[in-house]
């Protein structure tokens, strides 16, 4: 087994590139369905031709279905290719592709349909060496930025050999490539006041706050964080909606928390810390999202040391804050691999961009990756 060539490699990189473009120029939010069904349009034509597609139901309602295909090969490892489609920029923000030098900047460039476009491309070549699998699954789903359902796309998977999600790459301090094989859980807590309206200039003190009583719970919670402690706790207050007329107590608002710890059971801890009654106002908390830790490094460190050899170039194991789907598979499929899409930066924000020179850097790690796990998956099993 052995990865590209030179002029191999750059037209998948080409082609990479080429996908990326159209896919930056469809606008997907989460949750809208008629650009959401115009991208799996196009990543079904960029899909092997024999590739059997499925549209299973989103893991949300009132998404679109997702897009799972299905290749047969001749090896013996099962693997399956993981991204979405969707992004947290309203139609309204939406910037189509711009390319400046090496930073080719877009409305989810980088998080994550410059991923997508890499995974389309590793199929491509897998396709044309079925050799190095017996299944191959590329699952793309259009709800990953906003699901507050469980993930509905675990059980097919269970006896997958490994998933591969593609997610923004990244580099370590010392410039080595890396791959995610460790995030923590993630938590979304919604706590609501319920307070007492009345006139704030003529009787001001016969209300019961709302908005106050959220600050002081916003406080409290952000007394516990802890990013350096043994759980890593972050609790991160990041929206507080309340009032409406400038001269009435609020009587009623709702605070938004994120959480994010090494495991989810420290999101309880935060809740029973949490006040239930402030300034009179009824205070109710609950935790509305909720995503597990992962943590692949034993499971991965073989494959990541065979796949740098292959490379020629060490592939590093690294941990990363933000949720991702991978965190879902990663209970299942003990080799999950995150973080092998492209480089970039200033996800979900105007400035979204993708580093160009990366696409190739890149798929030549994914690639590596593939190949090593083909190679583990012979050495256990006879091929299909």
């Amino acid at each position: 087994m052995s990865g590209p060539s030179q002029h191999q490699l750059e037209a998948l990189v080409g082609e990479a590139a080429g996908t990326l473009e159209a896919l930056v120029a469809i606008s997907t939010p989460s949750g809208e369905m008629a650009g959401t069904e115009r991208a799996v349009a196009l990543c079904r034509t960029h899909l092997p031709q024999d590739a059997a597609i499925e549209r299973p139901p989103c893991s949300s309602p009132a998404h679109a279905p997702d897009l799972l295909a299905r290749i047969s090969g001749r090896g013996s490892a099962r693997l399956l290719l993981l991204g979405h489609l969707d992004t947290v920029v309203a139609h309204s923000e939406h910037v189509a592709l711009q390319r400046d030098g090496d930073r080719w900047r877009g409305s989810g460039a980088v998080d994550m349909k410059g991923g997508v476009a890499l995974a389309l491309s590793v199929a491509g070549w897998l396709a044309e060496r079925r050799e190095l699998f017996c299944e191959l699954a590329v699952l793309f789903v259009v709800d990953e930025e906003w699901r507050l359902q469980p993930f509905a796309h675990l059980e097919p998977f269970a006896s997958f050999d490994a998933c591969l999600c593609f997610e923004a790459g990244e580099r370590t301090p010392a410039g080595e490539e890396a791959v995610v094989v460790e995030r923590k859980a993630a938590g979304t807590l919604q706590v609501s006041a319920r307070g007492r309206a009345a006139h704030a200039g003529s009787n001001p003190d016969a209300g019961a706050n709302a908005l106050l009583a959220l600050a002081e719970v916003a406080q409290a919670a952000a007394a516990l964080h802890d990013p350096h402690g043994a759980q890593q706790l972050s609790v991160v207050p990041s929206r507080l909606q309340s009032g409406g007329a400038i001269n009435v107590v609020p009587a009623s608002g709702e605070l938004m928390i994120d959480m994010r710890a090494r495991s989810s059971a420290a999101f309880a801890q935060v809740i029973e810390a949490l006040p239930r009654s402030s300034h009179g106002a009824r205070i109710e908390p609950e935790l509305i999202r909720s995503w597990p830790g992962m943590d692949s490094r034993e499971a991965t460190a073989g494959v990541l040391a065979r796949a740098g050899e292959l490379l020629g170039r060490p592939i590093v194991g690294a941990a990363r804050g933000g949720a991702s789907d991978a965190s879902h598979l990663a209970g299942v499929v003990a080799v999950t691999v995150d973080g092998l899409g492209p480089r970039g930066g200033h996800a979900h924000a105007p400035e979204e961009f993708v580093y160009a020179p990366s696409l190739g850097e890149r798929l030549e790690v994914a690639l590596a990756l593939c190949e090593a796990i083909a190679e583990a998956a012979s050495a256990r099993e006879p091929s299909c």
